[in-house]
Order: C-alpha cells, then sequence, then structure tokens
C-alpha cells in the first residue's frame, strides 16, 4: 500500500472517517530524523496491506492539526483508529524497531 499525503484539507476524510487504522507521520520537510525515518516509513507501508494505512502529514502547513494531537516534537508518528488517537511513535528509530512498535500498537488495539 502507498503512502497518502495529506494536508488539513483531506484530514478527516484519510484519517478521522478511515475504516481501518491510520498511521499519520507528522513531520516536516527542514527535519533531519523525519527524513531519516521516510525511508523505513516508505517501506513499512506495504508490510502491512489493508491492516493500516500510511499517511504524511507536513506540520509546518497543518499547525493546527499538530496542536489537536499535541505533537511537541516531530517526527511523529499517530496511530489513529475510528477517528481516536490509540497509541504514538516519537522520534527516529531504525527500521526493524519501527515495525516491532507498530506491532505492539496493532496488536494492542485487538486487546
Amino acid at each position: 500500500m502507498a503512502i497518502t499525503h495529506i494536508d488539513i484539507n483531506s484530514f478527516d476524510k484519510e484519517v478521522r472517517n478511515s475504516a481501518q487504522p491510520v498511521l499519520v507521520d507528522f513531520y516536516a520537510d527542514w527535519c533531519g530524523p523525519c527524513k531519516m525515518l521516510a525511508p523505513a516509513f516508505e517501506e513499512l507501508s506495504s508490510d502491512y496491506g489493508n491492516k493500516l494505512k500510511f499517511v504524511k502529514l507536513d506540520t509546518d502547513h497543518a499547525q493546527a492539526l499538530a496542536m489537536e494531537f499535541n505533537v511537541t516534537g516531530i517526527p511523529c508518528l499517530i496511530m489513529i483508529s475510528k477517528g481516536k488517537e490509540v497509541g504514538r511513535i516519537v522520534g527516529y528509530m531504525p527500521k526493524p524497531m519501527l515495525k516491532a512498535k507498530i506491532d505492539a500498537l496493532l496488536t494492542g488495539m485487538k486487546k
């Protein structure tokens, strides 16, 4: 599954109203750790099929959403299911660690 780049206008449609859980990457183009995380995020997006939707949201262009979700540092990945936050991952980490954290969030949702 490919990554969808969203903005404040498409957030409700792509995230809040999504039938499947969504992992939102709150990032900025100028952020070094965000750039380092991007390849792993992209690679993992194809590993989860229809279990998880991956989207990217540039915080410079969506400051109101960043504030709404209390994003104080980036990169910040927030998993949202049925319009509600179910978990977050903050900061850069290598792909295996990121995958483990995503898997833990998905497992926690099933309980």
